[in-house]
């Protein structure tokens, strides 16, 4: 015949045995009983008589809370991420933040630019897209810490790393962000010693911070373009308190699966980055043939000139790529533009089609210089 305490007990056992392995669970619920057994009897001796329900359970709470002492027999980590982990997780929430902030503020930037609207609805739907991109975020960094953690993956990048690679992840800290830019000619002696100001050298950044970094800005992309995310301001805006919707023209569903793949590409790559960091050479040429994929794709999309379709009321506007409008007397003209449907077209086509030219530069000048490194053998 069992007795209150007895169930008392044997009630706390099967809570802790619950989260046991099974292969385990036996021997330690009978160890466990065995710890609040000689505790119970060194109670009663003391006490001179036997142990009320309400004086077991207090026996029990001395031992802890069942969850709390399974976690003690359970084998793994103690935490869902461990403190050898933790500084690259708050560094990798700071990045993407970073980068989640820079595209809402473009967002936001459109939104206003395009037309009369309560700039105040504006920052908040900007505000709240962030806040939601942000729990996004940080939660698959979360996971993904939590699986690395939990199977004790520690990547080449972590583990073999060089002082020099370190620039970069100086960006993370907003206290010296253009302390280059300011103090780049100053520098102050005290007692005969040159004290230096701490700069953040872009130029000649981290590969694995600039790897990161990539990885956080394609993960995003790859969400948005595969439609698991979205960004307010980018598909619907407003002109003269009319709603504006945005479609892609048919050059962007004839080039979906390139983009897609070339993006899982260009991300691999960047992982290669991080697991081997000192390829220096082979680095230089992926980087050499990533420039030489990025314009051929621009050549592509430029080609198509049509890009998106504005339309608004029953009426419709495009935005395209024309040569014609790489004139400085285009750039002149932006300010007057008008702010109905086809002044905000041509505004747009205007500006990409000036920032197809500079992104077509720098990809000539990011083959150029990534070959000239793997023949000299160092990858910036």
């Amino acid at each position: 015949m069992t007795t209150p305490s007895d169930d008392i007990i044997e009630r706390w056992l099967e809570a802790v045995a619950a989260q046991l392995p099974p292969e385990t669970r036996a021997d330690i619920t009978d160890e466990l009983r065995e710890l609040i057994v000689s505790r119970m009897e060194a109670r009663e001796a003391e006490l001179g008589r036997d142990l009320t329900p309400a004086e077991v359970e207090g026996v029990l709470k001395e031992i802890g809370h069942p969850l709390a002492v399974a976690a003690r027999y359970r084998a793994g980590p103690d935490s869902l991420i461990g403190p050898e982990l933790l500084p690259w997780w708050l560094y990798g929430v700071k990045a993407g933040l970073l980068v989640l902030l820079a595209i809402h503020a473009l967002s936001l930037v459109v939104t206003l630019v395009s037309g009369p609207r309560d700039p105040g609805q504006a920052i908040s739907q900007a505000f709240h897209g962030l806040f939601g991109s942000g729990l996004t975020l940080i939660g698959a960094l979360t996971l993904a810490g939590a699986v690395m953690e939990h199977y004790r993956i520690r990547p080449k990048w972590m583990t073999e790393w060089r002082a020099k690679d370190l620039s970069l992840f100086g960006l993370s800290d907003p206290t010296t962000w253009g302390v280059k830019a300011r103090e780049a000619s100053k520098a102050s002696t005290q007692g005969g010693v040159n004290i230096h100001p701490v700069r953040v050298r872009v130029g000649n950044s981290s590969p694995a911070g600039e790897a990161v970094f990539s990885i956080l800005a394609l993960g995003l992309f790859i969400l948005w373009w595969l439609g698991l995310v979205s960004f307010p301001g980018l598909a619907t805006f407003e002109i003269a308190d009319q709603p504006v919707t945005v479609a892609g023209a048919p050059v962007w569903a004839a080039l979906y699966a390139p983009i897609l793949a070339f993006a899982l590409v260009q991300m691999a790559i960047d992982l290669f980055t991080l697991i081997n960091p000192t390829a220096e050479r082979l680095r230089a040429l992926l980087r050499a043939a990533v420039a030489a994929a990025n314009l051929v794709l621009l050549w592509f999309i430029v080609q198509a000139g049509d890009l998106f379709v504005l339309t608004s009321a029953g009426q419709t506007a495009t935005v395209a790529i024309d040569q014609a409008y790489l004139t400085l007397d285009w750039l002149r003209m932006l300010d007057e533009r008008g702010r109905d449907l086809e002044g905000v077209a041509l505004t747009l086509s205007i500006l990409l089609t000036w920032s197809a030219a500079v992104m077509a530069v720098a990809f000539v000048g990011a083959i150029l210089a990534n070959l000239v490194r793997m023949i000299r053998g160092r990858a910036a």
